[in-house]
């Protein structure tokens, strides 16, 4: 049986993770950077997300038309998304265009060059953005609540920034970070698609031998625990927002295959999550309820979100409790252990044939892990996940809450 990932290392100290899909139409190519937001210093915050979007906008050897089109002639894409601590960069393309593919990413990545009206044009539409982000309840009282959880951390800005510091940035501060982060230790090249492991080597040593950069210490301070709280914000909403969350472990916390399950067994996507069923469709308090975790290398955070009439969060608050309790009390049986397993294996495997998604997953785990994780060990990891493990970890979860009215 051919193995699942292929591993190598060019000449420049750049690791590289493939995984050979034979005879697919569609491939998938691209950089994990070990960069983000939390690697930002005071005043210019933002700055990760703002090099993720003018990157490309041209090189010493094509213009920003050129890159736009050079994917998109083909029927593939070019794209890339910041977080807190990473920024991926890649494309998608119909089987055939893989060195054309190799060739632009290389150069966004050794030659931008940040022209001072691209970077202007572009400042406005960050801005536009985070002006987007700030009109929807529901997704900036994340940014408040984790500035709140993280308060004292770089972790406690928002990805985007402000206007005012994105108001400061400029070509020679975005080449300075593409410079300082973008190096060949610090990144993984991933390729998911029919070609072979020897090939695809030979192709990204010919477009990425030239990259020498040194690699930088990152500095990262894990965030000081923060005693729970309770929170009211006044926004002139119609509806009252709140997310309720806690600290977690990080990537290589040995649990977070329990903690995962339990996140879906509270508010996974499924309508009969228990949080969903208990506030919904048992009491219609909320159109929406789910919860979530996001790990990072030496932290994590476990949230739960909800929108309701703002004389019914206290009593939302006291159900989620009430949903908690059991799990923290032991009191789940094996039985809805098994049935939440085997809703939470079918659900991972369905998404599995989401082809570029899991691509960025194994170069994700590769970035941080060292290696990806094969269907096998994730399914064999949540099928030994056991009754105590979900006890353990519900018994996590001290909450603390922030709402925006």
């Amino acid at each position: 049986m051919e193995q699942e990932f292929h591993y190598a290392t060019l000449s420049t100290g750049l690791r590289i993770v493939m995984r050979r899909r034979g005879g697919a139409a569609v491939e998938h190519c691209g950089l994990a950077v070990n960069a983000g937001s939390r690697d930002e210093a005071p005043g210019h915050y933002g700055l990760a997300h703002f090099v993720e979007h003018t990157i490309f906008k041209g090189t010493s050897r094509r213009r920003a038309w050129h890159i736009l089109n050079r994917m998109e002639r083909v029927g593939g894409e070019l794209n890339a998304y910041t977080t807190k601590e990473e920024t991926m960069l890649y494309s998608t393309f119909p089987k055939g265009n893989l060195a054309r593919a190799l060739d632009l990413i290389s150069d966004l990545v050794e030659g931008s060059c940040f022209p001072a009206v691209e970077i202007e044009r572009e400042r406005q539409v960050v801005c536009d953005e985070i002006d987007t982000y700030l009109d929807i309840p529901s997704e900036g009282i994340f940014d408040d609540f984790e500035e709140m959880v993280y308060a004292g951390s770089t972790l406690a800005h928002p990805i985007l920034g402000s206007r005012e510091s994105v108001d400061c940035l400029d070509s020679s501060v975005c080449r300075d970070w593409l410079e300082r982060f973008y190096t060949p230790g610090e990144m993984v090249l991933f390729y998911s698609g029919p070609e072979s492991p020897d090939r695809f080597v030979r192709l990204a040593e010919r477009y990425f031998s030239t990259l020498t950069r040194p690699d930088v210490p990152r500095g990262r301070v894990a965030p000081v625990e923060v005693p729970a709280f309770s929170t009211v914000k006044n926004i002139g909403s119609h509806q009252a927002h709140t997310v309720l969350g806690a600290r977690i472990d990080g990537l290589h916390d040995p649990m977070r295959y329990a903690m995962s399950l339990l996140t879906n067994l509270l508010g996974g996507p499924g309508m009969n999550s228990l949080l969903n069923v208990a506030l919904r469709e048992r009491r219609g308090l909320v159109y929406t309820i789910d919860a979530s975790t996001s790990l990072m290398t030496d932290t994590g955070l476990f949230t739960i979100y909800f929108g309701c009439d703002e004389g019914d969060v206290a009593r939302c608050c006291r159900l989620v409790d009430d949903v908690i309790a059991p799990l923290r009390d032991g009191k789940l049986t094996e039985r809805k252990l098994n049935e939440a397993k085997t809703q939470y294996i079918g659900q991972l495997t369905v998404a599995s044939t989401q082809t570029e998604q899991s691509a960025l997953s194994m170069a994700r785990s590769t970035l941080y892990l060292g290696h990806a994780m094969t269907g096998r060990e994730i399914l064999d990891a949540i099928r030994g996940v056991t009754l105590q493990d979900i006890r353990r970890c519900a018994s996590r979860l001290e909450l603390s809450r922030l709402t925006m009215v």
